[in-house]
């Protein structure tokens, strides 16, 4: 069973996402700001993060920036999950440090799918 920390602001989207980790085995750990996904990430070493770009105090790419920069952050896993989906904004996560985007909204059927492939090829660089 694997730690997994959702940084997710929409209770709704934090239900969701957690309900569908959870009923696969998982052990979810959540963080509804970037601040706190910030602090949770370094303190409880999860095995790795989804995390949401627009949060409401940090957006995703500074939450990111700062897991990164701490060398607790530097290797886990980290898979973006957002509806802010604008063009170039999948390679722009990619290249800041991101393992992995899935687009809001997510398909239950496919999502735990898509985040063992991209765990997979993260075990692999």
């Amino acid at each position: 069973m694997a730690r997994v920390l959702i940084v997710e602001d929409n209770d709704n989207n934090m239900e969701l996402i957690s309900f569908i980790l959870e009923t696969s085995g998982e052990e979810t750990l959540q963080a509804m700001n970037g601040l706190s996904g910030v602090e949770k990430a370094l303190s409880e070493q999860p095995d790795y993060i989804i995390l949401d770009i627009q949060l409401p105090d940090i957006d995703g790419f500074e939450v990111l920036k700062r897991i990164r920069a701490a060398k607790e952050g530097k290797d886990i896993p980290i898979i973006a999950m957002t509806s802010y989906a604008m063009s170039g904004d999948k390679e722009k996560m990619l290249n800041a440090g991101c393992n992995g985007y899935i687009e809001k909204p997510i398909d239950p059927e496919r999502v735990i799918a898509q985040i063992r492939d991209v765990l997979e090829k993260a075990s692999k660089q």
